[in-house]
């Protein structure tokens, strides 16, 4: 969702705006691959998770780290320890891997479960985006079509929305001179690319005019820029450390702090003391640095506001100024594109169990977990339903929720500090999904791949039934439909509340109204993106989901996006427990919510399990 939000992915990006039609995707391979990979049923490269026994334990009924649960979070972990050739075991409640962003088939249609939205999976050194690194550091690649764009719809228009180098739109005194002579109120907005390039001048000013409502005035513009021009300058120290690099002992001193120090010095120098003072703002909410700004124009603090709410949750009074930083700092980078992985998100699965299964490592599917065995007040293990025991000889890793990790100790080996807290986390809310296969005909031949509705500014971004995010993947993948054919996922970014599904039976007549009742949102949005070509009545697939769906195929409490945890008020835990030898992971931990997010715990988590030396070595490997 990211982002998020994009289902734990809240890479929903920033950038400036433009009205063009996006360029033509190209095809580009994320890592560099010696061989070719034959297709699984999904159509992505395939691990040999595929071929296993669903009811029956692959091999020895222990290993040395025991991981619960195949998100990304736990999967980037999994596969990282057996790289440092630890025996690990992923244990998987269901039949596909990776938790939310799991692909599944139906009719010739594939589908994404949760993310749908990446970048920076070409990026490269210190500062590349986890997941990245991780992929770096197992050898493997994941293919990617490359765009720039999304369309936008909100109450002030339509519009096209580009990320990568930007500068906000700069005119000649004549330029401006002519419009302020023609039209005293005129609003207009950015522009992608150098302003040097005359011929979007023209396109902009006049088409704009001609076949656009007002979206952005020039006092938006203006303040837009000053909030590039006081984030930018931050941006090193941000950036500053390799999330790999990070451990959660002493050690961190080394393979951090020491390591890295150079790098450091030469970040804050460089910011300068505008940007040194700045930095100190990291971890503080990011509405500290908008309020800082004066920033007053609707427009932008409703724009920043969505951007923050769709990569971590909540609003930009709540996100965490670090990550907000990063992320612009990542979006505006030369040569930076949005991805989307060939064959769809399973394809970033394939690629993670391939890694872990390369090295060693075990997956184990339709095992579920359930209890988390303490002896001696440690954690030594866990139980399946199937009654079987695996042993843990050195950590437990739950890639759960916290609330999902509580419920699966035994109660008495609870401490009472650690419940409370947990306890009293306050929760994301819950999704409405639209999963659609229909004709491609009558749909635009220039279909975007990614859309965003915006009902209504003064509800607020996180009001529930106001904002809704579309992929149309196939746009993309033309393998995820079958021939002329479109897949298409809609959804409500966490905000759907699970209490108005709680108790419901959903087989009963009621739950059937609610679904109907509440997918309209996402129907009307869908019928708005597509255009009059669309016909809901001729859709070949319709899956609706509610919360109730997210609780039960994800396993998450309450069908719940991750922990709505305030900057400045609170933070992500960490990933040790008060119970020895029990390690957590994924979008519960820090950093937090998204891809880039629970890629870089599970990777804190499995360098903390490993030696000084070991992790040092790998950083050595993978070049940071």
């Amino acid at each position: 969702m990211a982002s998020g939000i994009l289902p734990h992915s809240p890479q929903f990006n920033v950038q400036s705006f433009n009205f063009k039609f996006p360029r033509k995707n190209r095809t580009l391979l994320a890592r560099i691959s010696n061989e070719q990979q034959p297709s699984s049923s999904n159509g992505s490269p395939s691990s040999s998770s595929s071929s296993n026994q669903k009811n029956s334990f692959p091999g020895k009924l222990e290993a040395d780290v025991v991981v619960i649960g195949s998100g990304i979070g736990g999967l980037c972990c999994g596969s990282l320890l057996a790289r440092y050739k630890q025996d690990v075991i992923v244990l998987e409640s269901h039949d596909v891997p990776g938790g939310a962003a799991h692909s599944f088939d139906i009719k010739g249609y594939k589908f994404d479960s949760g993310p749908s939205l990446f970048s920076g999976f070409q990026s490269r050194g210190p500062q590349a985006n986890p997941l990245a690194q991780v992929l770096d550091a197992l050898g493997e690649s994941v293919p990617c079509a490359a765009y720039d764009s999304w369309m936008v719809y909100v109450p002030e228009g339509e519009f096209l929305s580009r990320i990568g180098p930007t500068e906000f739109l700069k005119v000649s005194s004549d330029f401006l001179n002519y419009f302020s002579s023609t039209e005293s109120d005129l609003e207009f907005g950015f522009m992608v690319g150098h302003p040097s390039q005359s011929s979007q001048f023209s396109y902009f000013g006049f088409m704009f005019l001609q076949d656009l409502e007002k979206h952005v005035s020039l006092d938006a513009v203006k303040e837009w820029r000053k909030l590039l021009d006081a984030v930018l300058p931050i941006s090193g120290a941000a950036m500053a450390l390799p999330p790999l690099s990070i451990r959660g002992d002493l050690g961190v001193l080394s393979t951090a702090a020491a390591r890295y120090a150079p790098s450091l010095l030469k970040s804050f120098i460089e910011m300068g003391p505008q940007g040194a003072l700045g930095a100190t703002k990291l971890l503080r909410p990011f509405s500290e640095i908008v309020d800082s700004l004066e920033l007053k124009n609707p427009f932008v603090r409703n724009w920043i506001d969505l951007l923050c709410f769709l990569l971590a949750g909540v609003k930009s009074d709540s996100a965490l100024s670090a990550e907000m930083v990063y992320m612009f700092a990542e979006w505006y980078k030369p040569g930076c594109t949005l991805e989307y992985p060939l064959h769809g998100s399973g394809a970033v699965i394939d690629a993670l169990v391939r890694g872990l299964e390369k090295f060693g490592g075990r997956i184990s599917l339709g095992s579920h977990v359930e209890q988390i065995v303490i002896e001696n007040g440690r954690a030594v293990g866990v139980k399946l339903r199937s009654g079987q025991f695996i042993r843990a000889k050195k950590a437990v890793v739950s890639n759960a929720s916290m609330w999902d990790t509580l419920n699966l100790l035994p109660k008495e080996a609870i401490p009472k500090s650690y419940q409370e807290r947990i306890e009293k986390t306050e929760q994301c809310e819950s999704f409405m999904h639209l999963h659609l296969g229909f004709d491609a005909e009558g749909i635009p031949d220039d279909l975007g791949v990614h859309h965003i509705v915006v009902n209504e500014w003064d509800r607020g971004v996180d009001a529930d039934q106001n904002v809704v995010l579309i992929s149309v993947p196939s746009v993309l993948s033309k393998d995820l439909a079958p021939p002329g054919k479109h897949v298409l996922h809609a959804y409500t970014p966490g905000t759907e509340p699970f209490a108005l599904w709680e108790g419901l039976d959903r087989k009963s007549a009621e739950y059937k109204t609610l679904k109907a009742e509440r997918s309209e949102v996402l129907w009307k949005a869908v019928e708005r993106a597509l255009g009059p070509g669309f016909s809901r009545e001729k859709c070949e697939v319709k899956l609706i989901g509610t919360p109730l769906t997210h609780k039960r195929f994800l396993r998450r409490n309450r069908g719940t996006y991750g922990p709505a945890i305030q900057a400045g008020k609170d933070s992500f835990p960490g990933h040790s427990t008060p119970i020895p030898q029990l390690l957590c992971c994924g979008d519960s931990t820090f950093p937090g919510i998204g891809v880039p997010a629970v890629a870089a715990s599970g990777a804190i988590v499995a360098n903390s399990l490993v030696s000084v030396s070991q992790h040092s070595q790998l950083l050595d490997a993978i070049g940071i």
